[in-house]
């Protein structure tokens, strides 16, 4: 059977969403972000590009090279209630389905043809997300992800691209090599170092060239620029909610103590989600009193891994809980309602000094540990921690304790 991966991204999503609020702002040059000196840019309309403006960058030199952008502060929640639109969407069309982020998915459309047409079936879907939503959306369809997501990105804006099946060596030849995924800064100046520019340059070269001077790596890019690399489409039903509690040896009613724990529960599950690249958007707190009863209490956010949009709501959950004086025996921390998405759905509040450390800190706790780093207020509560990906795919360790 001819594998179809169809592949959809909401353009520019962030400002389409404030499009749709606010019509004044068509075709007008717009900057989404921090709206200080110190912010950053999360997204920028296609009229600021021309002028070298991209996502990232700081707000003051984005505002610099465009000095007549409209700038907007985000909010994540109007975003998340488009993505969850489309999403619903999606799941509501085809059989199986990717959620690669907040404004990006992937289908796999295989077999569809017999019956309807894979091309008019995935025209029908985005003229329906459009109708529905009102959000602008491209497409790319072919019998691979990585084609399909590079066809998408051809076909922007607001536009639909099929490459046929034994035709994708011939689509790729003529694209900058930066059109490859996993081709970033440092690995394209080393190509063009080689004297590579382009896609077709890559296809005439031996895999053994491209391994030599970049390793794995240059494997990879190698079977894609080719159009034969073939990643699985790992289906929308993941994991949906991550927890951690603590039964203290003696039952306590020391405020510093338990307040210290639940904030390296909550640095420590945020930490697990950007590990991930995963949102969250629900938090809930656990309270197990002496006599054993037991209480929780939640709360709905925008999606977010940052530690100072997570841990300020997990102490308010706490203060809130906390009513009847007594012992506490346990105390627990659970985020739910999770979604694949990358940290900088958070920017909008964030400097990059903000960014920069968080960054920092997470790659030091990978390279050496959870616990190598943390914040001074979790310092009383140093044995919290996962010690393992819980987005790996790999069921969780059981404890001792706990029956098989």
């Amino acid at each position: 059977m001819e594998k179809n991966i169809l592949h959809l991204d909401l353009d520019t999503f962030f400002v389409s969403c404030e499009r749709l609020i606010d019509r004044r702002l068509q075709n007008r040059p717009l900057l989404v972000g921090g709206t200080g000196d110190r912010g950053v840019v999360a997204a920028c309309s296609y009229e600021t590009r021309p002028f070298g403006v991209h996502s990232g960058m700081s707000m003051k030199f984005a505002r610099r090279l465009c000095p007549e952008a409209i700038i907007i502060r985000g909010n994540s929640s109007i975003y998340t209630k488009y993505s969850h639109l489309v999403t619903q969407i999606i799941k509501e069309s085809v059989p199986v389905f990717e959620k690669a982020s907040v404004d990006e998915f992937y289908a796999d459309l295989s077999g569809m043809d017999k019956f309807y047409g894979c091309y008019k079936y995935a025209s029908e879907l985005r003229k329906r997300i459009i109708k529905e939503s009102g959000l602008p959306i491209s497409f790319g369809l072919s019998a691979n992800k990585i084609v399909s997501k590079v066809a998408t990105g051809e076909a922007k804006p607001n536009n639909q691209l099929k490459i046929d099946n034994g035709f994708e060596k011939d689509f790729l030849a003529p694209l900058s090599i930066r059109k490859i995924p996993s081709v970033g800064t440092k690995t394209y100046q080393v190509l063009r170092n080689l004297g590579v520019d382009t896609v077709k340059v890559v296809q005439e070269m031996p895999l053994e060239m491209m391994i030599s001077a970049l390793g794995i790596n240059g494997k990879t890019i190698w079977k894609r620029a080719h159009g034969i690399d073939d990643p699985p489409l790992v289906p929308f039903h993941e994991r949906k909610s991550i927890s951690t509690e603590r039964t203290f040896n003696k039952d306590t009613i020391d405020l510093h103590v338990l307040k210290t724990t639940i904030f390296a529960m909550a640095e420590n599950l945020a930490f697990q989600l950007r590990r991930g690249n995963k949102l969250a958007g629900t938090i809930s707190v656990k309270i197990r009193y002496s006599d054993f009863n037991t209480y929780n209490k939640q709360v709905k956010i925008p999606y977010s891994s940052a530690d100072h949009v997570i841990i300020p709501r997990v102490l308010e959950l706490f203060e809130k809980l906390y009513q009847r004086r007594l012992l506490i025996r346990l105390v627990g921390v659970k985020i739910s309602d999770i979604v694949s998405g990358h940290y900088q759905i958070n920017l909008f509040d964030d400097t990059e000094e903000m960014i920069n450390l968080y960054n920092a800190m997470d790659k030091v706790r990978i390279r050496y540990g959870e616990l190598s780093i943390m914040r001074a207020s979790s310092m009383g509560a140093k044995t919290i921690g996962r010690f393992q990906n819980p987005f790996s795919g790999e069921p969780p360790i059981l404890l001792a304790h706990r029956k098989q």
